[in-house]
């Protein structure tokens, strides 16, 4: 999928997470939702690092360039490493290691531990990424015509403002994690839930996704998921654009209304 229909389910997704907290009696303070919708909107985004075009390779400049041709050869190297007998051969790395499993809950886990052990500018380095992101993905008409400085000061302003505002008593620092030193661990729940999600979706195209790597099926570790070929559909195409982004935009506000408990 292109990166605002992959935006789109990203917050459609954490939106319908906290529908299910607050139905299990959990409610997420609107902060947590409000942060958690963005965060999973922009980390629907990353496992594209592995692309030189995408969105996210000219999100932060040179530095996300050279990151995407860094991850690009790593992702073809581990290919090349673990492909099975029934693996074809193949040059670059996308649609491999960054669309796994594996690497989200990676991410996910290192996110966690950065914001647990970096402490206060380890969190707003997370969120102005992701808040970046965000606005690449979901406002990607004006991000397009605008300089990416402006981007990255509203991504930076975002970021302070939101940790402002979850740093203040019950807004949600502390949500699902509340030992003393914890209150942020939550924060790579989102960034797994994004990556997930992504893989999910290109699983949906004619392409199919490795989601399931490094396990086997059949003859192959780098099996491309997805349903019946009948059921998918090429990248920007109008069931994309004209089904699927109005469908997450439907499901992403019933999620937000029912998380807030507004019905």
């Amino acid at each position: 999928m292109m990166g605002p229909a992959h935006s789109l389910s990203g917050a459609a997704a954490w939106l319908g997470v906290g529908a299910l907290a607050t139905a299990m009696g959990h409610t997420m303070p609107w902060p947590v939702l409000v942060t958690g919708a963005l965060i999973c909107a922009g980390a629907a985004l990353a496992p594209d690092l592995d692309h030189k075009s995408a969105t996210i390779s000219r999100a932060f400049g040179p530095i996300s360039r050279g990151l995407c041709e860094i991850i690009d050869r790593l992702s073809a190297a581990v290919y090349k490493a673990t492909r099975g007998k029934g693996d074809p051969r193949r040059n670059g790395g996308h649609r491999t290691l960054t669309h796994t499993w594996v690497w989200a809950v990676m991410i996910g886990a290192g996110s966690s531990a950065a914001a647990v052990i970096g402490g206060r500018w380890a969190v707003l380095a997370l969120l102005f990424i992701h808040m970046v992101l965000a606005v690449e993905g979901l406002l990607w008409r004006q991000a397009r015509v605008s300089s990416d400085v402006l981007v990255w000061l509203l991504g930076a302003a975002g970021a302070w403002i939101l940790a402002g505002i979850l740093d203040e008593p019950g807004n949600g620092a502390g949500w699902l994690f509340t030992q003393p030193g914890q209150e942020y661990l939550w924060l790579g729940l989102p960034i797994i839930l994004g990556a997930l999600v992504h893989d999910i979706g290109d699983a949906l195209t004619v392409s199919g996704c490795p989601i399931l790597w490094p396990i086997p099926i059949g003859r192959r570790r780098w099996y491309p998921v997805g349903p019946p070929k009948a059921m998918r559909f090429k990248a920007g195409s109008w069931v994309e654009i004209k089904v699927l982004m109005p469908a997450f935009m439907l499901l992403g506000g019933i999620g937000g209304v029912a998380a807030l408990n507004l019905v």
